[in-house]
């Protein structure tokens, strides 16, 4: 990597990559609605207007609040998690009960290690929102794994939880990282290089045997799962598999996590803010982004939209 990263363009790269995040989790939360067909997505044909955003999106804005110079703030991130987390946007009951704790006062090392009868979180909410933080890091993959773990860490003890926040911060890294260079990394390329810095466990086997599938969508989803599970072991590898087949084509990445069903909200999200980190908010198609919901109001700088 050979460039400079001064603080307003790293913004920007968060900005964009938070904008293809909310679009995908959005445009993938229509099809929860009946009526609403995945398979009209590949004739051009979306879901009428409004689409409103999930947890994923508002998760995703809080950290965008935490980004900083320095180490991620996990402190000033669980607080804003807590007092801006709106249960009626899909949390799970587990994230519910959590982020409630914490607003109440119990510290978040305590409330992310007691989830789950102790054995912590292994969802997706790491992941699903970590993507703006990967194209922040865009310089270091390194840095974007580290911090990654940092700020997964937050709501999720499970070394699986944590991964997949890791893998999504370091895909979106490199996305970010292949935009500023001029060169698109290949598909195998992107996983393997994430892979290489993500926790040993399911999660990073996964991202290796996505390096090596060579088929379309269905052999992807049947060999990787398709997030139907809600756990990071079961999601990660597809939509980053997704992101990587498809990286200039935000269209394209997002149908392919719409079609392959599962939960395709957070496929959608973790897929759309990879690929937007390497093709900036012009990839995204300017009738999806002004069909999606507007972020919230207490977000500083709304960037994409």
């Amino acid at each position: 990597m050979s460039f400079t990263l001064f603080p307003s363009t790293r913004l920007a790269l968060a900005l964009e990559s938070l904008a293809g995040l909310s679009v995908g989790d959005a445009l993938g939360a229509q099809y929860f609605v009946p009526g609403n067909h995945p398979s009209d997505l590949l004739r051009a044909r979306v879901p009428a207007a409004p689409w409103e955003w999930t947890d994923d999106t508002e998760q995703a804005c809080c950290l965008v609040t935490a980004l900083g110079d320095g180490d991620f703030d996990r402190d000033g991130f669980a607080e804003t998690l807590a007092r801006r987390f709106d249960a009626y946007r899909g949390y799970g009951p587990g994230a519910v009960v959590m982020l409630r704790e914490i607003r109440e006062g119990l510290p978040w090392p305590i409330a992310a290690a007691s989830a789950f009868d102790g054995q912590g979180s292994c969802g997706n909410g790491a992941a699903m929102r970590a993507a703006p933080l990967g194209a922040w890091h865009a310089d270091s993959l390194a840095h974007a794994a580290a911090q990654g773990a940092r700020a997964a860490e937050v709501t999720h003890a499970h070394a699986e939880g944590i991964a997949g926040g890791v893998a999504v911060s370091v895909a979106a890294a490199v996305a970010a990282a292949g935009r500023l260079d001029g060169r698109r990394p290949e598909p195998a390329q992107l996983l393997l290089a994430t892979a290489a810095h993500t926790p040993a466990g399911s999660v990073h086997d996964g991202l290796i045997e996505a390096a090596g599938i060579t088929g379309g969508q269905e052999e992807a989803a049947h060999r990787l799962g398709n997030g139907a599970r809600a756990l990071a072991q079961d999601t990660v590898a597809y939509a980053l598999w997704a992101a990587a087949r498809y990286l200039d084509d935000y269209p394209a990445a997002v149908a392919a996590c719409v079609i392959a069903g599962g939960d395709v909200d957070t496929t959608a999200a973790i897929a759309g803010g990879v690929v937007s980190a390497y093709t900036g908010v012009e990839g995204i198609p300017a009738a999806w982004l002004a069909a999606r919901e507007p972020l919230p109001g207490w977000l500083p700088v709304t960037g994409g939209g």
